[in-house]
C-alpha cells in the first residue's frame, strides 16, 4: 500500500514513485502521435494540415468546441465514481468504428463523427482517471478529465516556454478553478455558464490542434474507411497516453503534495 510522505518542497519521492513520474513525464512531454500519423498517410503531417481548405479552419474550431461542450456529462454518466480498472482497448475499438464511418465520407464526416469519438475518448480518459484513484463524483476530477484534451499540443500563440505539461496546467488554472466552483454549486451544469464557456474555449484551442491534424490525415485520398479507423485509433491512443501521464502525476501529488511532485518533475526535465 502506498503511504504518503510529508508534503512540501523537502519531501522526496520513493524510487518506485520517481520511476512512475519519469514514465509519466515521457508520455506527457514526448508524444509520438504526429510521427505515427505521418507514417500512416505517407507525407509530413504539417504539409497535410497546410493543405486543408481555408474555409475548414473555422468549421473545425466550431465542431471542436461543440464536441467538448456536449460530451462531459454523457461520458461520465455510465461510470461509477470510483474503481480500479480501465478498459482502453474497448474504447479504442469504439473510436475505430466511428473513424471508419467518418473516413468513408472524408473530411465532410468530421462534424458527425467528432462529437461521437470525443465522447468515447473522454469516457476512456475518465476510466483511466478512476483507475488512478480519481473520484469522478468530484467536479474537480471531472474537469481534470476534460483537461487531458489540452495536453500534447500547442496553440499558435505558444512559445517553447509554454509547451510543457505544467505550463499547460498553469495556463488553465484560473479557468479550472472557476469552473470547479461553478460545478460544485450546481447539480445540473449549463453549457452556457460563463465559467464553463471560458474553460472549454481554452481547452478547445489546444484540442483543435489535434483535430486539425486528424482532419488533414482523413482528407488524404487513400485513407478512406480503413484509414479513418486507424487514424482514430492513433488519436485515442494519444489521449490515453496523456491521461496515464496526467493521472499518474495527480496521484503522486495526492501522496506527496503538488510542490514536491512538480519540483521532482522539473528536476527530471533538467
Amino acid at each position: 500500500m502506498e503511504r504518503p510522505h510529508p508534503a512540501g518542497a523537502g519531501a522526496n519521492l520513493s524510487r518506485e514513485h520517481l520511476a512512475e513520474l519519469k514514465q509519466a513525464r515521457q508520455l506527457l512531454e514526448h508524444p509520438g502521435y504526429v510521427a505515427r500519423i505521418t507514417d500512416v498517410i505517407g507525407m509530413p503531417l504539417e504539409a497535410a494540415v497546410k493543405a486543408l481548405p481555408a474555409s475548414w479552419s473555422g468549421k473545425i474550431a466550431s465542431v471542436t468546441n461543440a464536441s467538448l461542450s456536449k460530451c462531459l456529462k454523457v461520458a461520465n454518466a455510465t461510470l461509477r465514481p470510483s474503481g480500479t480498472s480501465s478498459f482502453p482497448k474497448l474504447h479504442s475499438a469504439a473510436v475505430a468504428l466511428s473513424g471508419a464511418a467518418g473516413g468513408a465520407f472524408g473530411i465532410a464526416g468530421l462534424a458527425v463523427e467528432l462529437p461521437v469519438s470525443t465522447t468515447v475518448m473522454l469516457r476512456s480518459i475518465a476510466d483511466i482517471g478512476r483507475a488512478h484513484g480519481e473520484d469522478l463524483a468530484s467536479p474537480e476530477a471531472q474537469l481534470a478529465c476534460l483537461m487531458v484534451f489540452s495536453l500534447g499540443g500547442k496553440t499558435a500563440d505558444d512559445d517553447a516556454a509554454e509547451s510543457g505539461y505544467y505550463a499547460a496546467r498553469i495556463a488553465l488554472a484560473q479557468a479550472m478553478s472557476e469552473a470547479t466552483v461553478y460545478l460544485a454549486k450546481h447539480s445540473v451544469a449549463s453549457e452556457a455558464a460563463p465559467a464553463l464557456v471560458r474553460l472549454i474555449a481554452q481547452i478547445a484551442a489546444r484540442f483543435n490542434v489535434h483535430v486539425s491534424q486528424k482532419a488533414a490525415a482523413m482528407m488524404v485520398p487513400i485513407i478512406g474507411a480503413a484509414g479513418g479507423a486507424l487514424v482514430n485509433t492513433l488519436f485515442i491512443n494519444h489521449f490515453q497516453d496523456m491521461a496515464r501521464g496526467h493521472f499518474t502525476v495527480r496521484r503522486l501529488e495526492r501522496l506527496y503534495g503538488p510542490e514536491a511532485v512538480s519540483a521532482a518533475y522539473l528536476q527530471l526535465r533538467d
